[in-house]
């Protein structure tokens, strides 16, 4: 038969192995083709421009592709099994009620930086029936007729690992009650210590905060009370609307924690924790890549300058930081997540300054997002020519960014 139509199966055989080494270049155009300088949607009347130069993705594309391995996180299969093996399909939510929340005693320096978590949670129950604690004191045996009873824990994560150690056996037997959280200018990224002692897994209840505002801070957007950060940015295929920047939360308490939020008009989705730590580290490169790309400018800069006019840079850093994500971790981002990010800190972070904090800076740029060259040059840059984090140990970098826009000029011309 091969004999026979010789010219057919040559032509066979070329075909299937230009789809064996096209794999990853169609993959690669696939998601070229999502990348914000095509994005279809619009938050804005300025007209974008691109800001010239190749990018980092146009440089890769340019090399020749090859079918590669995928490596696979031990730790995510084994999650993702014990979720298998649980049979659970929805989740059980508890009805909110008076809770216990948890506040370091602090100084008159910090006091409101380390209670304004606290104080935005216990501002959103009506009722006011709410217990605040500090770490270690006497738990109420029982609280709204319930014996288990939400405890959020408010403390900053500079202190999280020094109350986990020091729990006394009270405190241990309540772990499964534990609200934490994290993302956001505040509580930044705390999936590395709650690892270490074997609190990031399903039932533990946990809270992407950065959706909501909260009193003393970000007060040119709502301060006092919280109020809901998240927009719309536009309908998806089935005509469903699509949102950004929600507050998300998973875990026991989930539906008491929900309720809370969207009973003072914030925005509250919930999800399992596979589904959850997606969201908290699209929140935690948002975070990362925005401040970092903003804080090098020699003039004040917003994070929604960076998304309008440095959306080049960002960009480039962004899919850094996912491809990290998923070789170190296997967490793989939501698709759409540049859409959400950029529409975000065009709709609601017009007046959040860029800014990089020594203090906060482990738990900003924690592993994976302490990693990819373009990020550690931007580092580098930030400490050695803008002076920003002068005690901050970062791996060593001869080069400078060579696609950051100097000054601060603007996509429509104005400095």
């Amino acid at each position: 038969m091969i004999v026979k139509y010789p010219i057919f199966y040559c032509c066979l055989l070329v075909q299937l192995l230009l789809m064996y080494t096209g794999t990853t270049a169609a993959f690669s155009a696939f998601q070229r083709i999502n990348r914000p300088n095509r994005r279809y949607y619009s938050t804005t009347t300025t007209t974008r421009k691109n800001n010239g130069g190749i990018g980092y993705y146009d440089f890769m594309k340019s090399k020749t592709s090859r079918l590669e391995a995928t490596w696979s996180n031990g730790q995510a299969v084994r999650e993702y099994q014990d979720f298998l093996a649980s049979g659970q399909q929805e989740i059980h939510k508890e009805a909110d009620g008076p809770s216990v929340i948890v506040v370091v005693q602090s100084n008159q320096q910090n006091e409101s930086s380390n209670t304004l978590l606290g104080d935005a949670i216990f501002s959103l129950n009506p009722q006011q029936n709410d217990i605040v604690l500090h770490p270690n004191d006497p738990l109420p045996l029982e609280l709204g007729n319930r014996q288990s009873y939400p405890i959020y824990i408010a403390i900053p994560p500079q202190k999280l690992q020094e109350f986990i150690t020091q729990l006394d056996d009270s405190w241990k037997e309540r772990r499964e009650d534990f609200i934490f959280l994290s993302g956001g200018p505040l509580a930044g990224v705390i999936e590395p210590i709650l690892k270490d002692y074997g609190y990031a897994r399903d039932s533990m209840t946990q809270l992407l905060c950065g959706g909501f505002t909260t009193p003393d801070i970000m007060s040119s957007m709502g301060g006092g009370k919280p109020r809901d950060l998240s927009c719309k940015i536009g309908t998806d295929a089935q005509g469903e609307e699509k949102w950004a920047g929600e507050t998300a939360v998973c875990g026991k308490w989930a539906g008491a924690v929900q309720e809370r939020f969207e009973n003072n008009g914030i925005r509250c989705k919930t999800g399992f924790y596979r589904e959850w730590r997606r969201w908290m580290w699209e929140r935690a490169s948002l975070d990362a890549v925005f401040h970092l790309v903003g804080a090098v400018r020699e003039e004040p800069t917003t994070l929604k300058d960076v998304a309008m006019y440095y959306e080049q840079e960002a960009s480039d850093m962004l899919w850094q930081v996912t491809s990290n994500l998923r070789g170190w971790l296997a967490v793989t981002l939501s698709y759409g997540f540049e859409e959400r990010l950029f529409g975000f800190a065009e709709a609601r972070c017009g007046d959040v300054p860029c800014e990089i904090s020594e203090e906060m800076f482990p738990y900003m740029y924690c592993p994976p997002l302490d990693k990819g060259s373009m990020l550690i040059e931007y580092l580098n840059y930030a400490k050695d020519e803008r002076g920003l984090i002068p005690n901050v140990q970062l791996p060593k970098c001869d080069t400078k960014p060579s696609l950051m826009r100097q000054g601060n000029l603007r996509a429509d011309g104005a400095i």
